[in-house]
């Protein structure tokens, strides 16, 4: 028996997708954007430049990746030839570029049919949506109704949410309701019951998540926000890899905001993280103790919460020389029969205009198990992923998608 371990680096795009300009995105490029930035501006005033280094994820492929994703090479070398496993891009057929189509697709449920999405415009939600959540939650009001960087938006409105115990509620270019409010003063478990009447609230209208966004802080100076963040998500349509791996009598352990996103479906254990470092950590365990015929998932979120929403380059940039640095640790604990793939969801440039995410080809790195030194086709759909997963692991194919061979 094996177990197939997925390390998804949240928003780390590769190089725009074949249908970007649809979006607004031609042109993004998380990986490329980051590396260039580096290549040529010193990290601190006047301090050298010191361009991005990878040396683990290229030694899995990743440098070889973006250039057969974006048909040229990065701005400087990410530090070692490719050497282990084999690698790709993949591109997305699901609608939108959030994480919930992301995810869904790599587990082989893409999302063939239209979210709900609130227009950018003031006051974006529905009135009778808002007057029944004020009325259900039992609130004094509102506050934000709009579209809205989260860390921007409780640095705006977070004293007077505070003053007039009003949650702050503001979506973004995703299918999404988020709902910020202090842990202290309006009460963590408040705003997860607040959330779960959201939920309720917004089916009519087909938006994918809820997200619960607790922050901490005394004023707009410190207001933070905390890994206390919890996300409600519509269950998948149908049944996706974790499913598959559960009821063929395997196991699969979630680690981090990935049982959120699968609605806690198909998730035997879960193990909640947050922070780089907390997630790194987090991901060993479960590592250590995950058994054979075990799916081990991990989304590392602060790539894209921390560092692509906001439009930060450098601190992208050195939390992907961070994770780099530790993935030893990880890969350390695999046995000779495990596959590894390391992979994304979605792009986050932040170079790009805005706040939201971008349409991008993802990285596809498979490595261990005796997983060939090569160069593999381009998947045509983030489902071929789960397919070749599903092949691996001796279960059931997964709803589409057609298995590389590796």
């Amino acid at each position: 028996m094996s177990r197939t371990v997925i390390l998804l680096l949240d928003s780390f795009g590769i190089g725009y997708a074949h249908d970007a300009a649809a979006y607004g995105d031609k042109g993004a490029d998380t990986l490329g954007h980051i590396s260039e930035c580096l290549a040529k501006n010193p990290r601190s005033e006047g301090g050298e430049v010191r361009p991005l280094q990878l040396p683990h994820l290229a030694e899995r492929g990743l440098e070889a990746a973006a250039v057969l994703s974006r048909g040229e090479k990065l701005a400087a070398p990410l530090g070692a030839a490719h050497t282990i496993g084999a690698y790709t891009y993949a591109q997305e057929v699901s609608k939108g570029k959030d994480t919930l189509s992301g995810h869904w697709e790599i587990s082989g449920v893409p999302v063939t049919f239209d979210w709900g999405y609130f227009p950018n415009v003031p006051h974006c939600f529905p009135q009778e949506l808002v007057a029944a959540l004020i009325e259900k939650g039992k609130l004094p009001g509102v506050l934000g109704e709009c579209h809205a960087s989260g860390t921007e938006i409780i640095k705006e409105l977070g004293e007077e949410h505070i003053r007039s115990g009003k949650p702050i509620i503001y979506t973004s270019a995703d299918s999404v309701l988020q709902i910020a409010a202090h842990e202290e003063a309006f009460g963590l478990e408040r705003l997860y019951e607040l959330c779960k009447i959201a939920y309720e609230l917004v089916r009519p209208y087909n938006i994918a998540r809820i997200i619960a966004r607790p922050f901490v802080g005394t004023c707009a100076a410190d207001f933070t926000r905390t890994t206390n963040r919890h996300d409600y998500a519509v269950p998948a349509p149908e049944a996706t890899l974790l499913d598959k791996m559960v009821a063929a009598g395997g196991s699969v352990y979630a680690v981090g905001k990935i049982a959120d996103i699968f609605a806690h479906r198909g998730i035997t254990k879960h193990y909640a993280a947050g922070g780089l470092d907390k997630l790194v950590e987090a991901t060993k365990q479960a590592v250590s103790e995950a058994p054979d015929n075990t799916i081990v998932f991990t989304n590392f979120v602060d790539f894209d919460s921390s560092y692509g929403h906001r439009r930060d380059i450098q601190g992208y940039g050195e939390a992907l020389e961070y994770f780099d640095s530790r993935l030893p640790e990880i890969t350390a604990l695999l046995e000779p029969s495990d596959l590894l793939l390391l992979t994304a969801d979605h792009g986050n440039d932040p170079s790009w205009t805005g706040t939201d995410h971008t349409r991008e080809k993802i990285p596809v790195l498979f490595s261990g198990a005796g997983v060939e030194c090569k160069e593999l086709p381009p998947l045509a759909t983030f489902a071929d992923i789960g397919a070749t997963i599903a092949k691996f692991m001796g279960i059931e194919k997964t709803f589409t998608g057609e298995p590389v061979k590796l």
